[in-house]
């Protein structure tokens, strides 16, 4: 069974930074096509994430290009999102995704659209503030 845990998220002033990080179980993370999606307050998740990671490489969303970095601790099994100068626009409930159907090699590819993904953490909560 598949399990992703995310952590790291809080308030941070606009301009600052924070790193999340998703713990996986039931799945290696060099093993599936993983992801970062936000869904702001108010709205439904955004359907493509702004993020997305594989063996076949690394995928942002234009309005998180060069201020978001997505990495993977493969030892310890842990996707990272480090963001950069954020923005208040960038508050939101970021939650990671795992597609385990595919690797990104072997013949697969990764994709970013919400529906090619079946295991989903809880997601954590960032407050950027003006």
């Amino acid at each position: 069974q598949v399990r992703l845990v995310e952590s790291g998220g809080g308030t941070v002033a606009a301009g600052g930074s924070l790193t999340l990080s998703c713990t996986a179980s039931g799945v290696r993370t060099n093993n599936a096509c993983m992801g970062w999606f936000r869904q702001t307050p108010g709205k439904k998740r955004e359907e493509f994430a702004i993020a997305m990671i594989g063996n076949d490489g690394i995928e942002y969303d234009d309005s998180v290009k060069d201020r978001f970095s997505v990495s993977r601790d493969n030892a310890k099994n842990i996707m990272y999102l480090q963001m950069n100068s954020l923005k208040p626009e960038d508050t939101a409930i970021y939650s990671c995704a795992a597609d385990i159907r595919r690797t990104g090699s072997d013949g697969t590819s990764c994709y970013r659209r919400d529906f090619m993904y079946d295991s989903w953490g809880q997601g954590t909560l960032v407050t950027v503030s003006s």
